[in-house]
Protein backbone atom coordinates (compact mmCIF):
# COMPACT_ATOMS: atom_id res chain seq x y z
CA UNK A 1 0.00 0.00 0.00
CA UNK A 2 2.99 2.39 0.68
CA UNK A 3 4.51 1.58 -2.18
CA UNK A 4 1.55 2.40 -4.45
CA UNK A 5 0.83 5.57 -2.40
CA UNK A 6 4.95 6.67 -3.25
CA UNK A 7 4.45 5.68 -6.68
CA UNK A 8 1.12 7.92 -7.39
CA UNK A 9 2.88 10.80 -5.08
CA UNK A 10 6.13 10.47 -7.20
CA UNK A 11 3.90 10.53 -10.98
CA UNK A 12 2.31 13.62 -9.71
CA UNK A 13 5.64 15.16 -8.70
CA UNK A 14 6.74 13.99 -12.54
CA UNK A 15 3.83 15.31 -13.98
CA UNK A 16 4.43 18.76 -11.75
CA UNK A 17 7.91 19.08 -12.92
CA UNK A 18 7.11 17.96 -16.57
CA UNK A 19 3.98 20.58 -17.19
CA UNK A 20 6.50 23.64 -15.35
CA UNK A 21 9.30 22.71 -17.65
CA UNK A 22 6.81 22.74 -20.76
CA UNK A 23 5.39 26.08 -19.65
CA UNK A 24 9.36 27.54 -19.41
CA UNK A 25 9.83 26.04 -23.12
CA UNK A 26 6.54 27.48 -24.42
CA UNK A 27 7.63 31.33 -23.28
CA UNK A 28 11.12 30.55 -24.26
CA UNK A 29 9.72 30.20 -27.77
CA UNK A 30 7.13 33.01 -27.12
CA UNK A 31 9.81 35.41 -26.94
CA UNK A 32 12.10 34.31 -29.55
CA UNK A 33 8.91 34.54 -31.66
CA UNK A 34 7.76 37.70 -30.66
CA UNK A 35 8.13 40.36 -33.22
CA UNK A 36 8.52 43.50 -30.86
CA UNK A 37 8.57 45.94 -33.61
CA UNK A 38 4.83 44.95 -34.31
CA UNK A 39 4.26 44.73 -30.64
CA UNK A 40 5.08 47.96 -29.59
CA UNK A 41 1.96 48.93 -32.51
CA UNK A 42 -0.60 46.95 -30.64
CA UNK A 43 -2.33 48.23 -27.43
CA UNK A 44 -4.54 47.06 -24.77
CA UNK A 45 -6.80 43.57 -25.54
CA UNK A 46 -5.86 43.68 -29.21
CA UNK A 47 -2.49 43.04 -28.31
CA UNK A 48 -3.55 40.30 -25.65
CA UNK A 49 -5.66 38.10 -28.21
CA UNK A 50 -2.90 38.21 -30.75
CA UNK A 51 -0.21 36.82 -27.74
CA UNK A 52 -3.02 34.53 -26.83
CA UNK A 53 -3.04 32.93 -30.69
CA UNK A 54 0.46 32.62 -30.76
CA UNK A 55 0.79 30.67 -27.29
CA UNK A 56 -2.04 28.27 -28.31
CA UNK A 57 -0.14 27.63 -31.55
CA UNK A 58 3.10 26.63 -29.83
CA UNK A 59 0.81 24.43 -27.30
CA UNK A 60 -0.64 22.21 -30.02
CA UNK A 61 3.03 22.17 -31.18
CA UNK A 62 4.52 20.18 -28.56
CA UNK A 63 4.81 16.75 -28.96
CA UNK A 64 3.79 16.10 -24.94
CA UNK A 65 0.25 14.92 -24.91
CA UNK A 66 -1.83 17.83 -23.15
CA UNK A 67 -5.11 17.58 -21.72
CA UNK A 68 -7.84 20.68 -22.52
CA UNK A 69 -7.19 21.66 -19.18
CA UNK A 70 -3.74 21.72 -18.90
CA UNK A 71 -3.14 23.29 -21.97
CA UNK A 72 -5.65 26.37 -20.83
CA UNK A 73 -3.82 26.45 -17.72
CA UNK A 74 -0.36 26.87 -19.48
CA UNK A 75 -2.21 29.88 -21.87
CA UNK A 76 -3.12 31.78 -18.74
CA UNK A 77 -0.18 31.26 -16.82
CA UNK A 78 2.59 32.02 -19.95
CA UNK A 79 0.26 35.41 -20.37
CA UNK A 80 0.20 35.85 -17.19
CA UNK A 81 4.45 35.97 -17.09
CA UNK A 82 4.14 37.90 -20.05
CA UNK A 83 1.80 40.65 -19.16
CA UNK A 84 0.94 40.31 -15.36
CA UNK A 85 2.63 38.94 -12.37
CA UNK A 86 3.16 35.97 -12.71
CA UNK A 87 2.21 33.14 -10.04
CA UNK A 88 0.85 36.08 -8.10
CA UNK A 89 -1.93 36.99 -11.15
CA UNK A 90 -4.13 34.03 -9.19
CA UNK A 91 -4.24 35.25 -6.13
CA UNK A 92 -5.06 39.16 -6.80
CA UNK A 93 -8.13 37.78 -8.96
CA UNK A 94 -9.30 36.34 -5.68
CA UNK A 95 -11.47 39.29 -4.14
CA UNK A 96 -11.66 38.12 -0.69
CA UNK A 97 -7.96 38.19 -0.21
CA UNK A 98 -7.24 41.55 1.12
CA UNK A 99 -3.56 40.70 2.21
CA UNK A 100 -0.82 38.66 0.23
CA UNK A 101 2.63 38.18 1.92
CA UNK A 102 5.76 36.72 0.75
CA UNK A 103 8.50 35.21 2.48
CA UNK A 104 11.06 33.91 -0.08
CA UNK A 105 10.01 32.11 -3.52
CA UNK A 106 8.01 28.92 -1.53
CA UNK A 107 6.08 31.02 1.04
CA UNK A 108 3.04 32.70 0.24
CA UNK A 109 0.43 33.30 2.38
CA UNK A 110 -2.62 35.08 2.22
CA UNK A 111 -5.53 36.70 4.75
CA UNK A 112 -8.44 35.67 3.32
CA UNK A 113 -12.01 35.98 5.64
CA UNK A 114 -9.52 37.75 8.26
CA UNK A 115 -7.42 35.05 8.57
CA UNK A 116 -3.90 34.00 7.62
CA UNK A 117 -3.20 31.24 5.64
CA UNK A 118 -0.63 29.49 3.56
CA UNK A 119 -1.27 29.11 0.08
CA UNK A 120 0.10 26.35 -2.33
CA UNK A 121 1.47 29.14 -5.06
CA UNK A 122 5.30 29.30 -5.18
CA UNK A 123 7.99 31.27 -7.49
CA UNK A 124 10.11 28.98 -9.62
CA UNK A 125 13.27 30.02 -7.88
CA UNK A 126 14.55 33.75 -6.31
CA UNK A 127 15.11 34.81 -9.38
CA UNK A 128 11.53 34.35 -10.89
CA UNK A 129 10.56 36.34 -7.77
CA UNK A 130 12.74 39.33 -8.34
CA UNK A 131 11.78 39.78 -11.97
CA UNK A 132 8.48 40.26 -10.39
CA UNK A 133 9.17 42.52 -8.08
CA UNK A 134 11.57 44.32 -10.31
CA UNK A 135 8.52 43.86 -12.77
CA UNK A 136 6.13 45.98 -9.98
CA UNK A 137 8.54 48.82 -9.01
CA UNK A 138 9.67 49.64 -11.92
CA UNK A 139 6.07 50.64 -13.49
CA UNK A 140 5.60 53.37 -10.18
CA UNK A 141 9.28 54.61 -11.77
CA UNK A 142 11.14 53.09 -8.79
CA UNK A 143 13.95 50.50 -8.03
CA UNK A 144 15.03 47.43 -6.21
CA UNK A 145 18.92 46.21 -5.92
CA UNK A 146 21.36 45.85 -3.80
CA UNK A 147 22.49 49.20 -3.23
CA UNK A 148 18.76 50.39 -2.79
CA UNK A 149 17.40 46.80 -1.49
CA UNK A 150 13.72 48.24 0.21
CA UNK A 151 11.30 50.10 -1.86
CA UNK A 152 7.42 51.19 -1.59
CA UNK A 153 5.57 50.67 -4.57
CA UNK A 154 1.99 50.00 -5.52
CA UNK A 155 -0.22 48.62 -8.22
CA UNK A 156 -2.24 49.99 -10.98
CA UNK A 157 -5.23 49.11 -8.31
CA UNK A 158 -3.82 51.57 -5.58
CA UNK A 159 -3.10 48.35 -3.38
CA UNK A 160 0.26 48.87 -1.39
CA UNK A 161 3.20 46.96 -1.85
CA UNK A 162 6.67 46.48 -0.16
CA UNK A 163 9.45 44.70 -1.05
CA UNK A 164 12.95 43.83 0.70
CA UNK A 165 15.34 41.83 -1.08
CA UNK A 166 18.95 40.70 0.05
CA UNK A 167 21.27 40.67 1.15
CA UNK A 168 19.02 42.56 3.64
CA UNK A 169 16.17 39.50 3.20
CA UNK A 170 18.59 36.39 4.24
CA UNK A 171 15.69 33.85 3.18
CA UNK A 172 15.16 35.63 -0.04
CA UNK A 173 13.39 38.20 -1.59
CA UNK A 174 10.43 39.36 0.91
CA UNK A 175 6.87 41.05 0.09
CA UNK A 176 3.84 42.44 1.04
CA UNK A 177 0.27 43.37 -0.72
CA UNK A 178 -1.91 45.12 0.68
CA UNK A 179 -4.71 44.85 -1.17
CA UNK A 180 -7.78 47.55 -1.89
CA UNK A 181 -9.02 46.16 -5.05
CA UNK A 182 -10.60 47.66 -8.14
CA UNK A 183 -13.83 48.03 -6.31
CA UNK A 184 -13.05 49.81 -2.83
CA UNK A 185 -15.31 49.01 -0.46
CA UNK A 186 -18.13 51.96 -0.06
CA UNK A 187 -20.12 53.71 3.21
CA UNK A 188 -22.29 50.91 2.94
CA UNK A 189 -20.37 47.64 2.93
CA UNK A 190 -18.73 49.11 6.06
CA UNK A 191 -22.23 49.78 7.92
CA UNK A 192 -22.95 46.05 6.62
CA UNK A 193 -19.91 45.06 8.16
CA UNK A 194 -21.05 46.78 11.26
CA UNK A 195 -17.39 48.88 11.71
CA UNK A 196 -19.48 51.89 12.79
CA UNK A 197 -23.19 52.78 13.40
CA UNK A 198 -25.39 55.55 11.35
CA UNK A 199 -25.37 57.66 14.03
CA UNK A 200 -22.03 57.79 13.80
CA UNK A 201 -21.72 58.28 10.15
CA UNK A 202 -24.07 60.72 10.59
CA UNK A 203 -21.68 62.89 12.97
CA UNK A 204 -18.62 61.61 10.81
CA UNK A 205 -20.62 63.45 7.41
CA UNK A 206 -21.45 66.69 9.52
CA UNK A 207 -17.69 66.63 10.46
CA UNK A 208 -16.71 66.54 7.04
CA UNK A 209 -19.18 69.24 6.03
CA UNK A 210 -18.40 71.83 8.40
CA UNK A 211 -14.88 71.23 7.44
CA UNK A 212 -13.87 70.00 10.66
CA UNK A 213 -9.94 68.51 10.75
CA UNK A 214 -9.87 65.17 11.41
CA UNK A 215 -7.41 62.57 12.18
CA UNK A 216 -7.39 58.37 11.87
CA UNK A 217 -5.44 56.85 13.97
CA UNK A 218 -4.85 53.06 14.06
CA UNK A 219 -2.85 49.76 13.81
CA UNK A 220 -1.27 47.79 10.83
CA UNK A 221 -4.30 46.71 8.82
CA UNK A 222 -7.08 48.28 10.87
CA UNK A 223 -8.47 50.20 8.01
CA UNK A 224 -7.36 53.64 8.52
CA UNK A 225 -7.02 54.28 4.44
CA UNK A 226 -10.29 52.20 3.99
CA UNK A 227 -12.39 54.61 6.39
CA UNK A 228 -9.94 57.73 5.17
CA UNK A 229 -11.57 56.94 1.15
CA UNK A 230 -15.19 56.50 3.05
CA UNK A 231 -14.85 59.73 4.51
CA UNK A 232 -13.72 62.07 1.96
CA UNK A 233 -16.86 60.73 -0.41
CA UNK A 234 -18.74 63.15 1.79
CA UNK A 235 -16.36 65.75 0.92
CA UNK A 236 -17.83 68.49 -1.80
CA UNK A 237 -17.59 68.11 -5.68
CA UNK A 238 -16.57 72.04 -5.37
CA UNK A 239 -13.59 71.61 -3.43
CA UNK A 240 -10.10 71.78 -4.36
CA UNK A 241 -7.99 68.69 -2.51
CA UNK A 242 -4.76 68.08 -2.63
CA UNK A 243 -3.49 64.70 -1.62
CA UNK A 244 0.01 63.85 -0.59
CA UNK A 245 1.53 59.91 0.03
CA UNK A 246 4.22 57.65 -0.09
CA UNK A 247 2.67 55.52 -1.93
CA UNK A 248 -0.20 56.90 -3.72
CA UNK A 249 -3.14 54.62 -2.85
CA UNK A 250 -6.26 56.74 -1.80
CA UNK A 251 -8.94 56.84 -4.02
CA UNK A 252 -11.10 60.14 -4.07
CA UNK A 253 -14.30 60.12 -6.28
CA UNK A 254 -13.75 63.55 -6.84
CA UNK A 255 -12.86 65.69 -9.70
CA UNK A 256 -11.04 68.70 -8.73
CA UNK A 257 -8.26 66.36 -6.85
CA UNK A 258 -4.23 67.32 -7.41
CA UNK A 259 -2.90 64.15 -6.80
CA UNK A 260 0.87 63.97 -5.38
CA UNK A 261 3.56 61.34 -4.33
CA UNK A 262 6.94 61.29 -2.67
CA UNK A 263 10.44 60.25 -4.47
CA UNK A 264 13.19 58.10 -3.05
CA UNK A 265 16.66 59.51 -3.47
CA UNK A 266 18.09 58.84 -6.60
CA UNK A 267 21.79 56.26 -6.87
CA UNK A 268 23.69 59.06 -5.87
CA UNK A 269 21.79 59.51 -3.09
CA UNK A 270 20.24 63.13 -4.47
CA UNK A 271 16.61 63.83 -5.67
CA UNK A 272 14.59 62.74 -2.66
CA UNK A 273 11.01 64.65 -2.28
CA UNK A 274 9.70 64.06 1.17
CA UNK A 275 6.33 64.81 2.60
CA UNK A 276 7.06 67.86 4.16
CA UNK A 277 8.76 69.23 0.71
CA UNK A 278 5.40 68.22 -0.52
CA UNK A 279 2.80 69.17 2.16
CA UNK A 280 5.15 72.96 1.49
CA UNK A 281 4.82 73.18 -1.70
CA UNK A 282 0.57 72.30 -1.29
CA UNK A 283 0.03 75.44 1.04
CA UNK A 284 1.27 77.21 -2.77
CA UNK A 285 -1.86 75.23 -4.66
CA UNK A 286 -4.64 77.03 -3.17
CA UNK A 287 -6.03 73.75 -2.24
CA UNK A 288 -9.01 73.55 0.10
CA UNK A 289 -8.42 70.70 1.56
CA UNK A 290 -5.40 68.58 2.15
CA UNK A 291 -5.23 65.17 2.65
CA UNK A 292 -1.87 63.57 4.07
CA UNK A 293 -2.39 59.13 3.50
CA UNK A 294 -0.10 58.75 6.76
CA UNK A 295 1.73 61.45 8.84
CA UNK A 296 5.40 59.62 9.62
CA UNK A 297 7.62 62.28 10.43
CA UNK A 298 8.35 66.48 10.65
CA UNK A 299 5.96 66.40 7.77
CA UNK A 300 3.12 66.50 11.03
CA UNK A 301 4.23 69.82 11.93
CA UNK A 302 3.62 71.87 8.80
CA UNK A 303 0.03 69.77 8.55
CA UNK A 304 -0.64 71.10 11.60
CA UNK A 305 0.31 74.74 10.93
CA UNK A 306 -1.89 74.65 7.65
CA UNK A 307 -4.83 73.31 9.46
CA UNK A 308 -4.44 76.25 12.15
CA UNK A 309 -4.42 78.50 9.21
CA UNK A 310 -7.24 78.51 6.92
CA UNK A 311 -7.52 75.00 5.84
CA UNK A 312 -9.70 73.47 7.60
CA UNK A 313 -11.31 70.45 6.85
CA UNK A 314 -7.82 68.50 6.26
CA UNK A 315 -7.64 65.11 7.16
CA UNK A 316 -5.00 62.68 8.00
CA UNK A 317 -3.71 59.25 9.70
CA UNK A 318 -1.64 58.12 11.83
CA UNK A 319 -0.05 54.96 14.02
CA UNK A 320 -1.55 54.83 17.25
CA UNK A 321 -3.70 52.35 19.57
CA UNK A 322 -5.69 54.93 21.37
CA UNK A 323 -6.70 58.51 21.22
CA UNK A 324 -4.68 58.90 24.23
CA UNK A 325 -1.90 57.70 22.45
CA UNK A 326 -2.51 59.34 18.89
CA UNK A 327 -1.70 62.80 20.84
CA UNK A 328 1.16 61.45 22.19
CA UNK A 329 2.28 60.24 18.88
CA UNK A 330 1.56 63.79 17.04
CA UNK A 331 4.00 65.56 19.79
CA UNK A 332 6.57 62.90 18.81
CA UNK A 333 6.18 63.65 14.77
CA UNK A 334 6.33 67.22 15.59
CA UNK A 335 9.53 67.07 17.53
CA UNK A 336 10.74 64.95 14.24
CA UNK A 337 10.61 68.57 12.08
CA UNK A 338 13.73 69.00 14.27
CA UNK A 339 12.93 72.41 15.98
CA UNK A 340 12.96 73.24 19.02
CA UNK A 341 9.77 73.46 20.86
CA UNK A 342 8.47 73.54 24.47
CA UNK A 343 5.95 70.69 24.53
CA UNK A 344 3.45 72.86 26.02
CA UNK A 345 3.54 75.06 22.83
CA UNK A 346 3.41 71.92 20.62
CA UNK A 347 0.38 70.28 22.60
CA UNK A 348 -1.14 74.15 22.15
CA UNK A 349 -0.74 73.56 18.14
CA UNK A 350 -2.41 70.16 17.98
CA UNK A 351 -5.65 70.90 20.57
CA UNK A 352 -5.74 73.97 17.93
CA UNK A 353 -5.47 72.09 14.73
CA UNK A 354 -7.13 68.48 15.24
CA UNK A 355 -11.20 68.73 15.64
CA UNK A 356 -11.92 65.10 16.34
CA UNK A 357 -9.84 61.71 16.38
CA UNK A 358 -11.16 58.43 15.02
CA UNK A 359 -10.13 55.49 16.63
CA UNK A 360 -9.84 52.31 14.16
CA UNK A 361 -8.72 49.21 15.67
CA UNK A 362 -8.50 45.19 13.98
CA UNK A 363 -9.99 43.10 17.05
CA UNK A 364 -8.83 39.47 17.36
CA UNK A 365 -9.79 37.31 14.64
CA UNK A 366 -10.46 39.83 12.12
CA UNK A 367 -13.41 42.39 12.45
CA UNK A 368 -12.32 46.05 11.91
CA UNK A 369 -14.19 48.64 14.40
CA UNK A 370 -14.27 52.22 14.87
CA UNK A 371 -13.65 52.02 18.59
CA UNK A 372 -13.89 55.62 19.41
CA UNK A 373 -14.49 58.81 17.75
CA UNK A 374 -13.18 61.63 20.58
CA UNK A 375 -13.41 65.21 20.50
CA UNK A 376 -10.32 67.44 21.43
CA UNK A 377 -11.67 70.07 23.25
CA UNK A 378 -8.61 72.35 23.74
CA UNK A 379 -5.79 73.06 26.42
CA UNK A 380 -6.22 72.86 30.27
CA UNK A 381 -2.90 74.09 31.73
CA UNK A 382 -0.43 71.61 29.87
CA UNK A 383 -2.81 68.83 29.22
CA UNK A 384 -4.94 68.25 26.02
CA UNK A 385 -8.45 67.76 27.33
CA UNK A 386 -10.90 65.20 24.91
CA UNK A 387 -13.95 63.80 25.14
CA UNK A 388 -15.26 60.46 23.78
CA UNK A 389 -18.92 60.95 21.77
CA UNK A 390 -19.07 57.44 20.83
CA UNK A 391 -17.01 54.35 21.35
CA UNK A 392 -16.78 50.53 20.87
CA UNK A 393 -16.65 47.92 23.97
CA UNK A 394 -14.97 44.49 23.77
CA UNK A 395 -17.56 41.78 25.80
CA UNK A 396 -15.20 39.08 24.68
CA UNK A 397 -14.53 36.54 21.82
CA UNK A 398 -16.98 34.03 20.29
CA UNK A 399 -16.53 30.07 19.61
CA UNK A 400 -14.88 30.83 16.49
CA UNK A 401 -12.25 33.36 17.99
CA UNK A 402 -13.49 36.80 17.20
CA UNK A 403 -14.03 39.68 19.07
CA UNK A 404 -17.65 41.08 19.93
CA UNK A 405 -19.06 43.81 21.50
CA UNK A 406 -21.17 46.75 21.76
CA UNK A 407 -20.92 50.52 20.45
CA UNK A 408 -22.58 53.17 23.07
CA UNK A 409 -23.08 56.48 22.77
CA UNK A 410 -21.60 58.04 25.55
CA UNK A 411 -24.03 60.74 26.38
CA UNK A 412 -21.79 63.84 25.51
CA UNK A 413 -22.97 66.49 23.62
CA UNK A 414 -19.91 67.80 21.10
CA UNK A 415 -19.12 71.78 21.73
CA UNK A 416 -18.16 72.00 17.75
CA UNK A 417 -22.16 71.70 17.37
CA UNK A 418 -21.95 75.22 16.83
CA UNK A 419 -20.04 74.95 13.62
CA UNK A 420 -22.05 71.78 12.04
CA UNK A 421 -25.26 74.21 12.69
CA UNK A 422 -23.24 77.14 11.04
CA UNK A 423 -22.88 74.71 7.92
CA UNK A 424 -26.14 73.73 7.77
CA UNK A 425 -25.66 70.11 9.11
CA UNK A 426 -28.64 69.66 11.92
CA UNK A 427 -28.20 66.62 14.09
CA UNK A 428 -31.29 65.17 16.28
CA UNK A 429 -30.43 65.85 19.88
CA UNK A 430 -31.37 62.03 20.25
CA UNK A 431 -27.82 61.09 18.72
CA UNK A 432 -26.03 61.98 21.70
CA UNK A 433 -28.61 60.69 24.53
CA UNK A 434 -26.74 58.12 26.65
CA UNK A 435 -27.19 54.67 25.62
CA UNK A 436 -26.00 51.51 23.39
CA UNK A 437 -26.41 51.20 20.06
CA UNK A 438 -25.11 48.40 18.57
CA UNK A 439 -24.11 45.03 19.18
CA UNK A 440 -21.27 43.99 16.97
Amino acid sequence: MRTTTQSTRGETLSRQDQFEAIKRRIHGKLVDKLDLSRVGDLKGDVLKREIRMVVEHLCDAEDTLLNRQERDRIVDEVLDETFGLGPLELLLKDPKISDILINGPKNIYVEKNGTLQKTDVEFRDNKHLLQIIDRIVSRVGRRVDETCPMVDARLEDGSRVNAIIPPLALDGAAMSIRRFGSNPLKLEDLLNYRAFTPEMVMLLEGCIKARLNMVIAGGTGSGKTTLLNTLSSFISHEDRIVTIEDAAELQLQQDHVVRLETRPANIEGAGAVTATDLVRNALRMRPERIIIGECRGGETLDMLQAMNTGHDGSLTTIHANTPRDAIGRLEVLVMMAGFEMPIKAIRSQIAGAVDVLIQANRLQGGPRRVTAITEIVGMEQDTVVMQDIYKFNQEGVDEKGKAFGHFECTGVRPTFMKKLEAAGVRLPSSAFRQRVMMQA
